[in-house]
Formats: structure tokens, sequence, C-alpha cells
């Protein structure tokens, strides 16, 4: 366990000195709060668009933007494997398991820190504050885990430069066509059935009922999170130390 605290408190200066991870992670979920909240103030009432509201959008930005933090993991990783840092590293007694942990550590408070900060901006733009809020960032962490999982994966298979376009671009673009963040899910045939199976969309339903305080909606929604959640890092786990067998 020291040997993953002290690789995780390494990992967690690497992340702080990189300032683009701070702008993603803290400011873009600020500004598409704030734009999609002016945005919703051009909405006519007589359109019942509750989409962009306040109470159902930030949860939504919330959840979206931990897609961002598998970019943050995948680049850590890739990075490291660029280098003889962690040719070194794989001289180690340290185990696949505890690399992992080793990078999840710093990102988990990295990720809900992340989530705190939309929150603080979504009650500056009219959000109501309640205790439902804390229950919203925890029922959050599941899907926190299956995106620096999915990272961690990536980070490990490829190469610095393909993480940027995998992670980057494809990641997010899916997190956010299939989380119903943007738009409702049964406006497209069939993308509704695709969403239920993925963690998505259920991540940020469980969020917005944790938000709202129906509190018998979750559970429905987090269990396919938390099984995604599991299985991810189990396997980012076992393709990690395969990956330090074969060095």
């Amino acid at each position: 366990m020291k040997r993953t605290l002290c690789f995780a408190k390494r990992n967690l200066k690497e992340l702080v000195r990189d300032p683009i991870s701070l702008f993603f992670g803290i400011l873009f979920p600020i500004i598409l709060l704030l734009l999609l909240t002016l945005i919703n103030q051009g909405i006519p009432a007589q359109a019942q668009m509750t989409l962009f509201e306040i109470e159902t959008l930030a949860p939504g930005i919330g959840v979206f933007s931990m897609s961002f933090v598998a970019l943050f993991a995948a680049i850590l990783i890739s990075k490291d494997r660029s280098g003889s840092f962690m040719l070194r590293l794989y001289t180690s007694p340290m185990t696949g398991t505890n690399f992992i942990l080793g990078y999840l550590l710093p990102l988990l408070p990295m990720g809900l820190a992340q989530l705190a900060v939309c929150y603080a901006a979504a009650l500056a733009l009219g959000l109501k504050f309640s205790v439902n809020l804390l229950l919203s960032i925890a029922v959050s962490v599941p899907i926190l885990a299956v995106n620096i999982a999915i990272g961690a994966i990536c980070g490990t298979c490829l190469n610095e430069k393909a993480v940027g376009g995998i992670c980057g671009a494809l990641l997010t673009n899916l997190s956010a066509w299939l989380s119903g963040v943007w738009f409702p899910l049964e406006l497209v045939s069939g993308l509704n059935h695709i969403a239920a199976v993925l963690p998505f969309a259920n991540a940020v339903d469980a969020a917005r009922a944790a938000v709202k305080g129906d509190y018998g909606a979750i559970p429905g929604k987090l269990w396919i999170v938390c099984v995604w959640a599991v299985v991810l890092l189990i396997a980012a786990v076992v393709i990690f130390a395969k990956k330090m067998k074969t060095k």
C-alpha cells in the first residue's frame, strides 16, 4: 500500500502541473453551464423544454465532464510508458494492481473536485442548495471510475498521439451522444435502447434523480454503471499486468 500511495502522490503532482487538465477539469464545465443556461433563457415557456433547466442541466454537465478524466488518465499513462520512467518501475516490486490504483487515487479527487466546482457554478446560476447535491456527487463516483478505467486501458495499449484521438475526441463524443445531456435520446430511433445498456445515460439519470430527491430511481440506474466500473477496472489491471510481462 505504501508503494501505491507514493506512486499516487507522484501522479497527482504530474496532473496538477498540467494546465490543460486544470482548464478542462474546472473551467470547461462552467463555460458549458453558462452557455446552455443563457440558451435556456431564450427558449419560450410554451416550448416546455426542460432539458436545459439548471436542475436537469447541472448533473448532466457534471457527468459529461468526467469523460475528460479519461483523457487525463490516458495521457499520463502513455507518457510514462514512452519514457524510461515506466521501464524502471517495471523492475520494482509493484504489481498491475499497484499501478492502476496509483493512477486511480489522484484522479478520483480530481474528478470529485470537478463535480463540486460544477455544482458551485450551478448554484450561482440559480440551482437551489440541498444535501441532494452531495448525494449526486456520491452517485457520480462509479461513472468517474468507468472513465478512469477506460483512460487506463487506452493509455496502456496506445501511444501518446493515439490517446488524444480515442479519449479526447471519440470518447467525449460518445459520452455526449449517449448520455442524454444535450437532447432526449428518444428522438433518435433505437439510440435510447443502446444507451440503456451503457453507463453514460444511466449515470446522468442517477445524478439527476439524486438532485431532484427521487431516491427510488437511483438504484435501477446506478447498478448498471457500477457493473461497468468493476468490469473495466479489472480489465485495466489485467491488461496493464500483461503489458508489464511483455517488457
